[in-house]
């Protein structure tokens, strides 16, 4: 159980079951502790893993942790995002409107993960430009620094006052503390990420927005 033994007993039974009855509804709700030493042959054995601080539960031959609510963010750009340089990398710096276990590092565009797992990542940009010339627009994400290969999301528009919406949804494996960052780049500065504010029939839209939800651990 959780490691409190029952009462033991005494000469005094009467007193002994009074202790056995609270021992028991104390501790019969609580789930049993998982050693490692437990068979995972039969599915549906729900245990706690004190030491990762979740339960786990028996799956096809083996425990696999259960998620518990947490994990997950909602954040956005609500103001016009320029670039200095063409074909310069610049990291999109979100605000924090709702999140568990997921929060703003240093610097602040870093997406810092509390709790390792497997995360959806949902990525929005509206783009827009005031340019009559092709204008490309390219965002991928990095992990602790490094380009996430294959993962860039291009587009393009081709005259002044176009604007369209860019975005891709992917999963990511992350441990406690790695952190995720939305990199950008635009082949002509006449090209940026626009926000758009409300209309007497329309709420605001903001020039980006990321959605993150842990799947499993």
């Amino acid at each position: 159980m959780s490691g409190r033994a029952p009462p033991p007993f005494g000469p005094d039974w009467k007193t002994w079951g009074r202790q056995l009855t609270t021992w028991l509804g104390q501790s019969l709700p609580n789930l049993q502790w998982f050693t490692g030493n437990e068979t995972a042959a039969q599915n549906g054995t729900l245990l706690w893993d004190e030491t990762a601080s979740y339960p786990v539960v028996s799956k096809s031959g083996a425990f696999r942790q259960v998620v518990v609510e947490g994990g997950d963010a909602q954040l956005s750009i609500t103001s016009d995002v320029t670039a200095a340089a063409i074909n310069t990398a610049y990291p999109l710096t979100f605000t924090l409107n709702t999140g568990q276990f997921i929060s703003l590092g240093s610097p602040a565009s870093r997406i810092v993960f509390a709790e390792a797992g497997h995360y959806s990542v949902s990525f929005a940009a509206q783009t827009s430009s005031t340019s009559g010339s092709t204008v490309n627009f390219y965002f991928w994400p990095r992990i602790n620094g490094t380009d996430v290969a294959g993962a860039t999301v291009r587009s393009a528009l081709h005259q002044n006052g176009a604007t369209t919406l860019s975005g891709r949804t992917a999963f990511f494996d992350v441990a406690a503390g790695d952190y995720l960052e939305a990199m950008w780049a635009v082949s002509n500065t006449a090209g940026h990420l626009e926000a758009t504010a409300a209309s007497a029939f329309a709420p605001a839209a903001p020039a980006a927005t990321l959605s993150i939800i842990r799947v499993h651990g």
